[in-house]
């Protein structure tokens, strides 16, 4: 199992530099968007393996992001470290929900509710079976 990846949500490390911060010093609200990007990305690398293989195959296949509520509790800083948790919260049948959090430390900084969708050729698809199952922790409601 990959060392940043917990029995409930996969953590993804990372440094805030200058470039992710506002005038302020403090991160810059589009900044959380990169990073939960980058967790969201990881947790599919971890589980399925690297999308770009699976646009290299031929089979089309694509996450999009459908919807996304945050909501934004503390600010991070320049050079602070931080964390970002990304766990499945619930499976549709072309869609997957992610339950998101950037921490420093113990602290909760931001959340976010993410509904990712399935598509190839544009028009949502049934999500593999393989990731299905990776991303079924017990308890998980899937339909």
């Amino acid at each position: 199992m990959d060392p940043t990846t917990g029995a409930d949500a996969h953590r993804l490390p990372l440094r805030v530099y200058y470039e992710d911060t506002d005038f302020s010093g403090f991160v810059y609200h589009a900044s959380y968007l990169r990073f939960m990007e980058r967790g969201r990305t990881e947790l599919l690398r971890t589980l399925a393996g690297d999308q770009s293989e699976m646009h290299a195959e031929g089979t089309g296949l694509v996450f999009v992001v459908r919807k996304m509520t945050l909501d934004f509790l503390k600010p991070a800083r320049m050079d602070d470290w931080i964390e970002v948790h990304t766990r499945s919260s619930e499976l549709r049948g072309a869609s997957m929900h992610l339950a998101q959090e950037v921490r420093r430390g113990d602290e909760v900084l931001v959340r976010a509710d993410v509904v990712v969708a399935c598509v190839r050729d544009g028009r949502a698809i049934r999500l593999p079976e393989g990731l299905r199952r990776a991303l079924t922790p017990a308890g998980l409601r899937s339909a």
